[in-house]
């Protein structure tokens, strides 16, 4: 079987596993989210943080949720790391200096999972268990829970009621993210990826010698490290590290794993607002755009020139031969196209062409489909500005879902869309700036390695303040001005833009529904998808097209 016909193959099986769990999955979170019933367990646990679960919340209430929620796991999980070298299972690993420890609790809560250090050289079993995959689930639940704050602002009217951030928070956690978290450890443990609490020891190597590896809880922390789109390995070779993702099935499988929940989302959100259509062209739009980067992707790779390249079947430099080429693709556009940032190849190492992919898929926003929650809030502040273009091309109000989309709502929005490309380009270009930030560059003498430098500071902010994490090598990050500047990024990227979305779902609940007339703009139709589509290319090219040009088009085209 060629490598081209086997990558083919793995995007089919992907396509129909995700088409078959589209319904169910999206049926029932829509249930968990509008039950009114609350599980015994999750009684215990509102009784122990002190929630009042049945309280409807408005939106400075809901945002001061959140936010104080999220303030809270970064003061503890900075002084879990502080406090490493003295705590039991801690590996004989010291306490993490402070300006790392920062970068990584912002990076963790802001469900980032940017690393600027090596997992299995730094933290132990307490830090990773305790700290960095609790964080992994309720960092996701939290995205979660501020798109269907906004999905109820899309379906209730006349009210500002969002629903209760605390019940909306343990329930995408204990009815969503823990059964199929659980489900995914044990398939992972089934097809070898490990899962303990053993010490360093000496390991074999194949070429002779050994090396000092140790043990840990590998296969829980992945599983909700893909499901909840949050992307911190465990080890520095993250998924494409074995003890993390053996073979080629669990390469798939964890693909699936972070698709799975931000497609069905948009079911969920078609079942809540009372038009499945809507969700289905939500799904539409996603659909083209992940398809679309997936294919163009696939073929850059196949078709990278040279002898060499020729000869081992494509561009397998930093590609492990146990996924390929084609699995190595799709894993990388799913991975950059929602707020995962988990690698199973060398992203650097990709064609230069394949490099500026992964950088426009976290430049749209990671929308297609996005983060846990992120992509489905993020897609609809994109379709309001694409209901006002239309409107304005037919010198209409525009209305989406039936609200009406005026000044208020288009200025929400707006500065929604201006934040990530603040935070991206300010930085890099500061970055450009200081000597002592240049110096973090290791290619420097490379061939073409001032684009490709470039190249990796745009990557650093574009993958920190979109809360992606992946990364370029060749820049040492573990640097003050980095770990401080990358982690304002994410914390800014991630709830900057809930403050928006918030204010806009409280702005939209208190509106009455408008009347469907012969004018409306019918948004569950392929036109609108199309629209949506080019809106959304659109904004992105005019924003960062001449950052593009300076990294890799010019890399590429050298």
């Amino acid at each position: 079987m060629s490598p081209v016909l086997a990558g083919v193959l793995q995007l089919i099986a992907l396509v129909a596993a995700l088409a078959l769990a589209y319904r169910p999955l999206g049926d029932y979170m829509a249930a968990v989210y509008s039950s009114p019933k609350h599980l015994r367990i999750e009684k215990v646990i509102y009784r122990c943080i002190g929630a009042h679960a049945d309280a409807q919340m408005r939106w400075p209430a809901y945002l001061r949720a959140v936010l104080a929620f999220s303030a809270a796991g970064v003061l503890l999980l900075y002084l879990l790391q502080r406090v490493q070298g003295g705590m039991p299972l801690s590996l004989g690993f010291a306490s993490i200096s402070p300006d790392q420890a920062f970068n990584t609790a912002a990076s963790f809560v802001a469900n980032t999972n940017w690393q600027s250090y090596s997992g299995e050289q730094a933290m132990g079993h307490v830090v990773q268990t305790a700290g960095l995959a609790v964080q992994n689930f309720v960092s996701a639940a939290t995205g979660m829970a501020v798109a269907i704050a906004l999905v109820r602002g899309f379906a209730r009217s006349r009210t500002g009621d969002l629903g209760n951030f605390w019940a909306d928070l343990v329930r995408g956690t204990v009815r969503v993210l823990v059964p199929i978290a659980v489900i995914g450890a044990v398939v992972l443990v089934a097809c070898g990826a490990i899962q303990n609490f053993s010490g360093i020891h000496e390991v074999g190597q194949f070429m002779g010698g050994s090396q000092q590896t140790n043990g840990g809880a590998v296969a829980s922390q992945e599983v909700i490290k893909e499901l909840g789109t949050n992307g911190g390995g465990y080890f520095n070779g993250n998924s494409s590290h074995p003890f993390e993702n053996p073979d080629a099935f669990t390469n798939l499988f964890e693909v699936f794993l972070i698709l799975v929940i931000p497609f069905a989302l948009t079911r969920t959100f078609g079942k809540l607002v009372g038009n499945v259509k809507q969700g289905y062209a939500v799904l539409a739009t996603m659909g083209i755009i992940w398809l679309g980067f997936t294919a163009l992707m696939m073929w850059t790779e196949f078709a990278h020139g040279g002898p060499a390249l020729e000869a081992a079947g494509a561009a397998m430099e930093g590609k492990e031969t146990r996924f390929g080429v084609g699995g190595s693709s799709i894993f990388s556009v799913a991975t950059t196209l929602t707020s995962t940032g988990a690698v199973d190849s060398f992203h650097s190492s990709f064609t230069a062409f394949g490099g500026g992919i992964q950088l426009l898929g976290m430049m749209l926003g990671e929308i297609a489909p996005g983060g846990v929650g992120s992509g489905l809030y993020g897609m609809l502040v994109m379709a309001i500005i694409a209901v006002f273009i239309a409107g304005l091309m037919v010198g209409r109000t525009p209305e989406y879902l039936g609200k009406k989309i005026g000044t208020r709502e288009i200025k929400l929005a707006a500065c929604y869309i201006l934040i990530t490309p603040t935070l991206v380009l300010g930085f890099t270009a500061a970055s450009m700036a200081l000597p002592d930030a240049l110096g973090s560059m290791l290619n420097t003498k490379a061939l073409g390695a001032g684009s490709h430098g470039f190249s990796e500071v745009l990557y650093a902010f574009t993958s920190g303040a979109n809360n992606n994490g992946s990364a370029f090598g060749g820049l040492n990050a573990n640097t003050p001005w980095y770990n401080t500047t990358i982690g304002l990024a994410m914390l800014l990227g991630r709830f900057l833009p809930m403050v928006f979305v918030l204010a806009l779902a409280g702005s939209l609940a208190q509106q009455k529904p408008v009347p469907e007339t012969a004018g409306t703009l019918r948004t569950e139709k392929p036109l609108f998808a199309g629209l949506l589509v080019g809106t959304i290319l659109i904004i992105t090219g005019l924003t960062y097209f001449p950052a593009l040009a300076l990294g890799p088009l010019a890399e590429g085209l050298s």
